[in-house]
């Protein structure tokens, strides 16, 4: 993407609620130590805009990727302002047999068929995040640009982030129009992936420069269905669980009036209203909800933290790409636990409320003279 100051400058002046900008260069290259050889997707980064990502970028200590290695961090992420800086994941690092300080060569094709090779210097090893570690790469910008001979006014996207992620789609379309009327020419949105569109824009008769602009939905549409159809499962689950509560407490609360007739029938008896028999055994069930949600939220909770302690290694190379993730992390949030326990409550509550009813109905006489 070539102008990308003045696109920045535009995306800075014309998208309202803007937080900040980053520019990232895209490339596809083989990265060749010694010994062994891998290709990878190459992102070029900006080291003094990219805090938030360094931020949450963690170091492998020389131990995980290298056979008797030292038990410390060797790399330092501000090594990345270097020309020519890599950063490499720890499962990329092994694969190599490379360590901090070492050169490696990094070769890739042009878009004109030319092949072209620079050196780089591995800066940092960065803990894995999940699959996505064996096939991407971080390097200086510098390097991107000597490696594709491209000038530093080019870049291979803008990631603008909002104040408001929820306004997306409504900035996309405000932004096309104000690009397109300073000259810049815009492809058709389509919903995917900018990888997935190569074959298409191959596939077309025009030359130059069309912009593509895409939300963070497009991008990681095959993520979030995944996740739609885990939440779907996961809502599936849920409603077969409060089927069984149903079922369990009314069962439960039946047998209760039943064991419980002729002492119903003595406190009507003595006065007693049907209300308040009525809103004793309503007040059982809420009780005994609140508590078993209680206890269950308790120890779901303690089993997260337990997880987490352990670090559970994720086996399966699907679930560790979506999750970006070598271990298993369960998450706890105060709000859903908070409203998982009300909804229990009030369900098992619910669930009580014929039986209770029922009970309010027997007649004194009756319920006294009744025998088990």
């Amino acid at each position: 993407m070539t102008e990308a100051t003045q696109l920045h400058r535009l995306v800075s002046e014309e998208v309202e609620g803007l937080d900040y900008v980053i520019e990232r260069g895209r490339g596809w290259a083989r990265f060749i130590s010694e010994t062994q050889s891998l290709q990878a997707s190459v992102a070029s980064i900006k080291p003094d805009d990219e805090g938030r990502l360094l931020q949450h970028l963690g170091l492998a200590a020389q131990s995980v990727y290298k056979a008797g290695g030292e038990g410390r961090v060797l790399g330092d992420l501000r090594q990345m302002q270097r020309p020519h800086a890599v950063l490499l994941f720890a499962a990329q690092a092994a694969r190599l047999g490379v360590d901090v300080g070492d050169t490696l060569t990094v070769t890739a094709e042009t878009p004109t068929g030319q092949t072209n090779t620079v050196d780089g210097e591995v800066v940092a090893i960065a803990d894995d995040l999940g699959f996505i570690s064996h096939f991407a790469t971080f390097v200086n910008k510098q390097l991107l640009l000597d490696l594709y001979h491209f000038d530093a006014d080019t870049t291979g996207a803008l990631l603008i982030f909002l104040k408001d992620i929820s306004r997306a789609s409504e900035v996309m379309g405000k932004l096309r129009t104000s690009l397109q009327a300073h000259g810049f020419r815009i492809m058709d949105h389509l919903a995917q992936p900018f990888f997935t569109k190569f074959e298409i824009v191959a596939g077309e008769d025009w030359t130059g420069q069309k912009l593509d602009l895409t939300t963070w939905e497009d991008e990681l549409g095959m993520m979030k269905w995944i996740l739609n159809a885990l939440n779907s499962v996961a809502v599936f689950l849920v409603s077969v669980l409060l089927l069984i509560i149903v079922v369990g407490l009314s069962n439960s609360m039946w047998m209760a009036v039943r064991e419980r007739t002729q002492e119903i029938g003595t406190l009507r008896a003595i006065g007693m209203q049907r209300s308040r028999v009525a809103l004793s055994f309503l007040l059982e069930a809420l009780i005994l909800g609140l508590l078993g949600t209680l206890s269950g939220s308790l120890l779901g909770a303690g089993i997260a933290a337990l997880v987490n302690w352990y670090g559970l290694p994720i086996r399966n190379d699907a679930v560790r790409m979506i999750l970006m993730s070598e271990q298993l992390r369960l998450s706890v949030r105060g709000l859903q636990v908070v409203g998982s326990v009300a909804t229990f409550t009030v369900v098992t509550a619910l669930a009580a409320l014929w039986p209770a009813l029922r009970a309010a109905r027997l007649r004194p006489v009756t319920a006294i003279n009744r025998l088990d």
